[in-house]
């Protein structure tokens, strides 16, 4: 596979990158996102994985047909191998309904899965060509912690973490300001857009990239987003229903990196019908869906707070896949806006009907499953992505279910260790000073 950028002129002769090259570069240097130039045709191999294949193998094998030309048979399964030690699982909630669980993993969300890949492939480059990189990453909530997770004392590489004061639970800070090591935090003054911003003013300042080996962990980075198409192959194979029975997948969307790789699995050959693209009021592309009118804002805090993203930056790879027309992602992808108080009663009615605890963001997917069934009379099955472990918002599922979450002993361990964090104007110049005083 080769990349250029999304704002690439298509008649001019810019030349495409690498795999390995976009891992490094992270944005690219006109400030658009790396993506594909052609998508592989993969449904040859899609249809061959079965209910018994595992993640493993399946990661293995999907990554071996995307960057054979990049890696060894043996670094590919050392890849597979080191970053999937866990996996997703299907969980049926109703008869037309399942969960996709992707909080198996160290940090019980969702995001371990594309920034375990990421870490391992990018400690294999590093290693096989003796250099070092610098790991800057903005977060909204769950992925800070999974970067520093999966990061956390792989050879050759520092990580430093931007997030916003007051906007990520106290479960979720823990996660990302006390492991130490190559792993640092920055407690920005002000919002996840603000952190977004930095980092991508960070990545184009000619300063900083002449003095840091500087490289990204977010969605913006393909690296970690492309593995994320893995599970949404392996859920749909592990998914009952009956012979071509239609499947739609829903999924929590904030800044629309988790969709986007969705979408890629469907490009590749994934025999999907569809996605809905399930948000909180940060609701920007649902509302362009429905009008056509793209208009970024300023995010409004909720209790699914790792969605609460006013100008999603992989907007720009939906664009691209389906040309800059509506209409094109409107026969993919439909959107539908819950708000906080409907998000607390489904947790609630979940718990009461089943007696499963939700976390908020995977309610809002619940949520918008229904309402789109009910609306479309969409009678086949639907795929929920259950991206976080309901344990990582305590208050909000106790308060909503009745009912206190069990914490896993990775999230326990977490609240007992000692945050370690700088805290930083929302300034380029604030973060450059640190950037040049501590790493170059």
């Amino acid at each position: 596979m080769r990349f250029v950028s999304t704002r690439a002129d298509p008649a001019g002769q810019e030349s495409p990158v690498t795999f390995r090259q976009a891992v490094f570069t992270g944005l690219a240097p006109d400030g658009g996102l790396y993506v594909p130039i052609e998508q592989p045709e993969l449904s040859g191999l899609i249809g061959s994985f079965s209910r018994e294949t595992s993640f493993t193998e399946l990661a293995e094998r999907l990554t071996a047909a995307l960057f054979a030309d990049e890696l060894d048979p043996q670094a590919i399964r050392r890849v597979a191998c080191n970053a999937f030690f866990f996996q997703p699982a299907v969980r049926r909630l109703d008869r037309g309904l399942s969960l996709l669980e992707l909080f198996n993993g160290p940090t019980c969300a969702f995001k371990d899965f594309g920034a375990s890949f990421l870490a391992s492939v990018m400690e294999e480059f590093l290693l096989e060509e003796d250099r070092k990189a610098l790991i800057l990453v903005a977060t909204s909530g769950d992925t800070g912690g999974a970067v520093a997770r999966a990061f956390h004392r792989k050879r050759n590489i520092e990580v430093l973490i931007l997030y916003p004061t007051g906007r990520v639970s106290r479960l979720q800070e823990q996660q990302l300001t006390t492991l130490g090591d190559n792993v640092a935090a920055l407690e920005v003054r002000g919002s996840f857009d603000d952190c977004q911003r930095l980092a991508k003013e960070a990545f184009l300042d000619q300063e900083l990239r002449g003095a840091l080996n500087l490289s990204s962990a977010n969605s913006i980075n393909l690296g970690r987003l492309l593995p994320q198409a893995f599970y949404y192959i392996y859920g749909f194979c592990r998914l009952e229903r009956t012979p071509g029975e239609p499947v739609m997948v829903c999924v929590p969307s904030g800044n629309f990196g988790n969709l986007t790789a969705g979408v890629y699995a469907w490009q590749w050959g994934l025999p999907v019908a569809g996605f809905i693209a399930a948000t909180n009021i940060n609701d920007v592309v649902p509302e362009y869906l429905a009008t056509g009118v793209f208009r970024p804002r300023d995010s409004r805090k909720t209790i699914s707070n790792a969605m609460d993203v006013g100008n999603p930056s992989n907007f720009e790879r939906l664009l691209q896949v389906f040309h800059g027309e509506v209409e094109r992602m409107q026969a993919v992808i439909r959107g539908v806006r819950i708000r906080d108080q409907e998000t607390r009663k489904t947790i609630r009615k979940v718990h009461q009907e089943t007696g499963v605890l939700l976390d908020p963001h995977t309610a809002v997917g619940v949520l918008a499953s229904h309402r789109y069934r009910r609306a479309s009379g969409f009678s086949g099955q639907i795929l929920t992505l259950a991206t976080a472990h309901p344990g990582k918002f305590l208050d909000v599922v106790e308060q909503a279910a009745g009912v206190r979450p069990q914490l896993p002993p990775v999230l326990q361990e977490a609240l007992g260790k000692q945050k370690r964090s700088t805290e930083l104007e929302p300034r380029l110049e604030a973060l450059k000073t640190l950037l040049l005083g501590r790493y170059a």
